[in-house]
């Protein structure tokens, strides 16, 4: 994937120390592309890498400022050890916006980063205006389970969440990222997702939810199929469900133009 010809700027990193309620003090790293409407845009377990492209695509393309936080944990950022949930990671971006004092935000989440974007909108902030859940995993589906993806390799991973597996390197000709790096980066998946990955709790929950959500899922999602997406989608009062054909579990990878069409043409502006 290409980065679009009319990006001209660079993002802007910045780092935030906030006091997480219970929990001391966090630093958050912080990408920016600053434009206009804000998004808060929240990786999954692949890491902010997953999202950067996509980041700089909607900055461009919609005039609009992206929040690309690094889950404490990733990419070498120290995690505290009493940072070690979902909704903990929920509440600490919470007051992340409070502190940038951004409002009006829509949140987009891929697959953990779903899971974190519906923690954050359950919090009832009035910064939040909608979310995107985006092949979202973290709740428990009677009869749909999201597959273990523990033990596998990156061959096996691929496989998975692409439909066409050559799309899973944007770039092939960069370096991979270091073995050292994606094992600390599962770690910190681990701390706050747990072994079985879900929240028994969550698919209840969503039923509180008072905002517009749009629930965007790949056809060919081997990690959680498509009739998750769909039970998610029903678990929320008024939520939006759209199935893409020809992406997996990372759309935002995989088939980027057509992701930033489906979340445009239903109006998230």
């Amino acid at each position: 994937m290409t980065t679009p010809s009319d990006i001209r700027w660079a993002p802007v990193a910045a780092r935030y120390d906030l006091d997480l309620p219970g929990g001391g003090q966090v630093g958050v790293t912080v990408a920016e592309r600053d434009r206009v409407q804000p998004f808060l845009l929240l990786h999954g377990g692949a890491g902010p890498a997953s999202v950067a492209a996509f980041g700089d695509l909607l900055a461009a393309r919609k005039h609009a400022r992206v929040i690309l936080p690094t889950h404490p944990g990733f990419d070498g950022t120290p995690r505290p050890e009493t940072l070690r949930s979902v909704s903990g990671l929920a509440r600490l971006y919470a007051t992340l916006l409070e502190r940038m004092d951004v409002w009006d935000v829509t949140v987009i989440g891929n697959s953990i980063g779903g899971w974190i974007a519906a923690e954050l909108a359950l919090l009832g902030s009035p910064r939040i205006s909608g979310a995107i859940l985006v092949d979202a995993v973290g709740a428990d589906i009677p009869g749909h389970p999201a597959t273990d993806v523990s033990g596998l390799g990156p061959q096996q991973l691929t496989a998975l969440a692409f439909h066409d597996p050559s799309r899973a390197v944007a770039d092939p000709d960069a370096p991979g990222p270091r073995p050292e790096m994606v094992q600390a980066n599962m770690g910190a998946l681990a701390a706050y997702a747990g072994p079985s990955m879900t929240d028994p709790t969550l698919l209840g929950r969503l039923k509180e939810l008072d905002l517009p959500v749009h629930v965007i899922w790949g056809e060919s999602d081997g990690i959680a199929g498509p009739d998750y997406g769909r039970a998610l989608a029903a678990a929320i009062p008024g939520a939006h469900f759209t199935l893409m054909s020809g992406t997996g579990h990372m759309p935002q990878v995989e088939t980027p133009e057509e992701l930033l069409g489906v979340i445009f043409d239903l109006g998230q502006q």
